[in-house]
């Protein structure tokens, strides 16, 4: 009889041993409701079945939600998320409270075949905190019909002034065809990113070295100023509400004859499933004014780790494989090679089958390559981004900036009076921070 407990008691034991050791590590994954993201929870089965031993659990939500958790989680230590997905504003911030986990990736992942602007955007002091999913610039995308009509032959770097003869020439209403359209709906990210990036070549820059603001300097004036003559004149109506989805739209509907925007437009106005014009668009770099610096912005969204993290290994064997070049080869053979994701790495820009169905690849990654976070405006600035000034305290900034900037172009402000409120709530919030007194 004691022989036989003995017997089942090993049992149960080597039972209970081998059960552990099988007992798969279940990452929580905090991502974006994007369809690059969508795509990639599609084909997690072919890392989970390389992988049997990590089970991935995905949580997918709105981009405005999606930054409130993830921020939420991580300053409290929550430890809800395993993998995160992040952009260049939070990044280098995280990174440098401490608050991610360095990515040490191995030989095969290749880091120097990522594009250096993603690579420098997302990393704190030589060291790389998240690792670019897709990433992209801002570019000029025209009408070279319209353009071809006009006598008009556009630069592949043209400047601002350039551009605003060319918006006069093909504006034409009446049949349905706008000179020039561009962001107008207020947000950090919305309308403030492209203006952002017109204040940055009229010689501008949000903060100067003593963290004061430069909401009513003449670079800033001069850019508002520009930007609500050339709508008012040659942009469609209700500009002020117009985002990047309501210009798409209009578009690939033929009623724009410019657009300067993020990259990723490219391949959505290329697609002749999705664009009337998408035999009549072709691409140069945003346009400049007094300075090439930061013309053109910088983003990527990027998968990170916490700091603290138990999953260290399992992680950071699935963020390497979701930025690999084995992925993006994965998502070209099955999907096609106009919906992989772009702008991260070099390798992408030398592949055959992707350059066959992108004509807008050479000026999207020339768009990046000269897009510097570290080094965005004329005069020298305390902070790093294009687009944002990655700090806390930017994200209230810019979204105030942005509805003021909105209402002037809408005609309910006046641009001094808009630049003079932006200004007075700058001031208050880095007051209130401590940047100065």
């Amino acid at each position: 009889m004691r022989l036989n407990t003995r017997l089942t008691l090993a049992a149960s034991l080597a039972l209970s041993l081998c059960g552990a050791a099988n007992a798969a590590t279940e990452l929580v994954i905090a991502t974006v409701n994007n369809g690059h993201m969508i795509e990639m929870q599609k084909h997690s089965k072919t890392f989970e079945a390389a992988n049997p031993d990590i089970k991935l659990k995905w949580v997918t939500l709105e981009e405005g939600v999606l930054r409130q958790r993830v921020t939420t989680d991580i300053a409290t230590k929550g430890g809800q998320f395993d993998v995160m997905t992040i952009g260049m504003y939070e990044t280098p911030i995280w990174g440098k409270k401490g608050w991610l986990t360095e990515l040490k990736t191995d030989t095969a992942y290749d880091v120097d075949d990522l594009l250096p602007a993603m690579r420098n955007g997302l990393s704190v002091g030589g060291k790389l905190f998240a690792a670019p999913f897709y990433g992209e610039s801002s570019m000029l995308m025209y009408r070279k019909d319209l353009a071809d009509k006009a006598g008009i032959t556009v630069a592949d770097k043209p400047t601002w002034t350039e551009v605003k003869a060319l918006a006069a020439k093909i504006h034409d209403p009446k049949n349905g065809v706008y000179g020039i359209c561009l962001r107008g709906k207020p947000g950090w990210g919305d309308n403030m990113a492209f203006l952002s990036t017109l204040v940055n070549t009229n010689g501008g820059q949000w903060f100067d070295m003593a963290w004061k603001p430069q909401l009513e300097s003449k670079p800033w004036k001069d850019s508002i100023n520009f930007y609500v003559d050339l709508l008012k004149n040659y942009g469609p109506p209700g500009s002020s509400a117009n985002s990047f989805n309501e210009i798409l739209a209009l578009y690939n509907e033929g009623k724009c004859g410019m657009w300067i925007d993020a990259t990723i437009a490219a391949s959505f106005i290329t697609d002749p499933k999705q664009s009337k014009v998408a035999d009549k668009v072709a691409f140069a770099q945003a346009p400049t004014a007094v300075t090439p610096k930061g013309a053109n912005w910088l983003w990527a969204w990027a998968l990170a780790i916490p700091a603290g993290s138990q999953k260290v290994d399992a992680a950071t064997k699935f963020v390497t494989w979701a930025t690999s070049k084995e992925y993006i080869n994965l998502i070209g053979k099955e999907v096609g090679w106009g919906n992989i994701p772009t702008g991260t790495r070099k390798s992408t820009y030398t592949n055959a089958e992707f350059l066959k169905v992108a004509k807008f690849a050479a000026a999207e990654k020339a768009a990046i390559d000269s897009a510097n976070p570290n080094d965005s405006t004329l005069p020298k600035s305390p902070y790093v981004g294009v687009q944002f000034a990655a700090i806390p305290e930017f994200q209230a900034i810019g979204t105030t900036v942005g509805q003021q900037m909105s209402a002037a172009l809408a005609g309910k402000s006046s641009v001094d009076v808009a630049l003079k409120a932006s200004q007075v709530a700058a001031e208050r919030e880095l007051k209130k921070a401590g940047y100065y007194k």
